[in-house]
């Protein structure tokens, strides 16, 4: 186990799970557990994190994610998944922690930004689809996940506690308290996670157990009714075992700081401006013996640390009394340093701290940026959006520090949308045209080799037509979106034996694989659907369905790292103050492969059969703000994996992936006030 247990935090929360006090009577088509999130506008689902989730509720924002149409999750053990948008992931995915973008540390990816998250913390979530938006820095060519907090609290003294408990020693709290006037107010939040190894479905057990502990505090200065002066700061701590890899997360150890200045009804053109700075910093270790049974000999540990510093500004210009167009300027620097020791002794290992950080890359992006909204009639409206980057980037080696290569680009993007209500019904339809460049992310340049002293990964520039419709009509309510992307010059990996005979840039790593990287093109297509039917006073029926295609159009053979088609069921029923519900995921075979080729999240292993599972929900209002849930997640004990699943060959045998958990129990207790 562990060795150290991060105990004292959850044993001062005795309330419960956070989530706020729910209407006397059910709002319609909405949730009371959270069980198929819907896309209400164009493109975008807005998302509550502190209402109760089935299946299980999320640790981390991965696998809060997972439960939106088009997400899937990478699994890599019991927490810290990579979050994965229509096949897209890492870089390709923009994810904002109160209006920050931040990476990790790890240059294997145990840390995504989403690693960093604990729900229940945020008070929203909007996921943006597509490349349809350009005000939140570079790439969105998956879309762009806003994790935000309130602007402020509600006026008075506030705030909730949660706790939750489950199967193989889960454990879930969190803590939040604030105070509002009218010229000022202060909140802190407070949550603690923990876990044992689960069991998959065989009842083999997965190298899995983590805890986490995180503190949020913000205090806000309100001179007037038109401003809002904001300092926040947030730590946080953990320790991850994982499945894929013969190492562990033994720290994951972040700090951030941030300052924020809102002023609104400026004048009648300049309406509104916002500013912010912030500061964040990533320490992580990781080993091969802390953690785990290790035999004497071959003691490894490496310690990188990523410093990021940014800040962004925006104002919104009244055009017209039709017409709106939000400018605004970011920039972003990174600074990744290394230390770490390879095949020594459990005493030079365990002096780690004692060696020199080693800086192995630094990158800079300056970003300008114009979104507009203009209403053509009163059922329908324009909206589109131009973005213009100069990023750079110096690679070191990360033994000596000796500078290897530069790399620059000058980037592009943009979006035009059409929406247009229906006429006499309550429907949106929608199209649009967007197009985003990205350049090579720190794990392209420098864990698959992407840029070296004989050149660097051209920028990934993707054109994708989004489409669809939005209706919600008495007891029905739904939409349908489908995309259609052309990819020049993706960026694929692969990691194999040998090196890849069809990628530019290959070197062998200290196990004796290689890593290579390079340039193809690429074509998708796919698309979501979600519905929501009161058929009964009492009863919901939900449904959503999701499909990604991808093709390796330089090689004509599939695209790697594509999930299966993917559709849910669930089914409620509320009486009084109980509701109970279901959800049926069903998962079909994915025989489309490309074996060792994929992302820096992970690569093909091969194919995957189909599965099904079943998870059972229960909710009872106890009284005003008192909110019990239960569940059980895969109730028939199904033993299966994700298709985009991490290997789990050094554990479980050749040619495995992570399996999913098996029959899981939880309970969860919330208190609002």
């Amino acid at each position: 186990m562990t060795p150290y247990r991060l105990r004292p935090l959850a044993s001062l929360i005795l309330a419960s799970f956070a989530a706020p006090a729910l209407a006397e009577e059910p709002v319609l088509l909405g949730e009371v557990v959270v069980t198929a999130p819907r896309m209400e506008e164009p493109l975008t689902v807005t998302l509550d994190p502190k209402a109760p989730q089935q299946p299980v509720p999320a640790n981390d924002g991965a696998a809060f994610l997972k439960n939106v149409p088009g997400f899937t999750m990478i699994r890599k053990g019991g927490t810290d998944g990579d979050p994965v948008l229509r096949g897209l992931a890492g870089s390709r995915l923009n994810v904002l922690l109160d209006g920050a973008e931040f990476h990790g540390g790890c240059g294997m990816r145990m840390d995504p930004p989403t690693a960093y998250v604990f729900p229940e913390t945020f008070d929203e979530v909007t996921v943006i689809k597509g490349p349809q938006t350009v005000r939140y820095g570079n790439g969105n060519s998956a879309g762009v996940v806003l994790f935000d907090r309130a602007p402020q609290p509600a006026q008075g003294v506030t705030g909730f506690a949660s706790l939750m408990a489950g199967a193989w020693g889960r454990l879930d709290a969190v803590a939040n308290a604030a105070a509002a006037g009218d010229k000022a107010y202060v909140e802190a939040t407070a949550s603690h996670a923990e876990s044992d190894d689960y069991e998959d479905g065989a009842g083999r057990s997965v190298h899995s157990f983590y805890e986490r502990q995180s503190l949020n505090a913000r205090a806000g200065w309100l001179p007037d009714r038109d401003t809002r002066l904001e300092f926040s700061t947030t730590a946080s701590r953990a320790e991850a075992a994982y499945a894929d890899r013969s190492m562990d997360g033994v720290k994951f150890d972040r700090e951030t700081y941030g300052l924020k200045l809102e002023k609104n009804h400026l004048g009648p053109v300049l309406q509104a401006l916002k500013a912010q700075v912030d500061y964040n910093y990533i320490d992580h270790v990781m080993d091969n013996y802390s953690l785990r049974t290790k035999a004497m000999g071959n003691y490894m540990v490496s310690n990188p640390d990523r410093e990021t510093r940014s800040a962004r500004v925006s104002g919104d210009l009244a055009l017209s009394g039709k017409t709106v167009l939000t400018v605004g300027a970011d920039w972003q620097t990174n600074e990744h340093t290394l230390r770490q020791v390879n095949n020594a002794s459990r005493a030079v290992a365990d002096a780690y701290e004692s060696l020199p950080r080693i800086l192995d890359m630094d990158t800079d992006m300056q970003g300008l940026f114009g979104e507009l909204r203009h209403e053509l009639a009163a059922d329908a409206r324009l909206i589109g959006g131009l973005r213009l980057d100069a990023w750079s980037a110096d690679r070191y080696n990360s033994t000596t520090g000796v500078f290897m290569a530069d790399a620059g680009e000058t980037l592009k993007s943009g979006f035009l949308r059409y929406e247009q209500d229906l006429a006499g019904r309550p429907a949106t339809v929608f199209v649009g045209l967007g197009y985003s460049q990205r350049p090579m992310d720190y794990w392209e340049a420098s864990t698959y080799n992407g840029i070296l002293a004989s050149g660097q990964l051209d920028p990934e520039k993707n054109t994708q037509l989004d489409a669809g419709l939005t209706w919600k009509s008495g007891a029905l309510s739904g939409s349908v979106s489908a995309f259609y992307s052309k990819v020049a010059d993706y960026i694929q990996t692969y990691s194999g034996s040998v090196a890849s005979p069809y990628l530019s840039n290959c070197g062998m790593t200290m196990g004796g694989a290689w890593n290579c990287s390079g340039n193809i093109d690429a074509t998708r297509y796919g698309g979501e659907a979600d519905l929501a039917w009161r058929f009964a006073p009492a009863w919901t029926l939900r449904g959503s369905l999701a499909y990604v295609h991808g093709d390796n159009d330089s090689r004509d053979v599939a695209l790697a790292q594509t999930p299966p088609l993917e559709g849910r069921l669930g089914l409620d029923y509320t009486t009084g103050a109980w509701t109970l519900g279901s959800v049926l995921r069903m998962v079909a075979e994915q025989d489309r492969y490309d074996v060792g080729y994929g992302n820096i999240v992970g690569q093909d292993y091969g194919r995957t059969a189909g599965f099904a599972t079943l998870s059972l929900n229960a909710a009872y209002k106890a009284g005003k703000g008192l909110l019990f849930t239960a569940g059980i997640d895969n109730v028939f004990d199904k033993n299966y994996a994700e298709h985009l699943a991490r290997d789990n060959s050094f554990e479980a045998g050749a040619s495995t992936r992570v399996n999913e958990p098996g029959r899981f129990f939880w309970a969860k207790l919330s208190y609002t006030y």
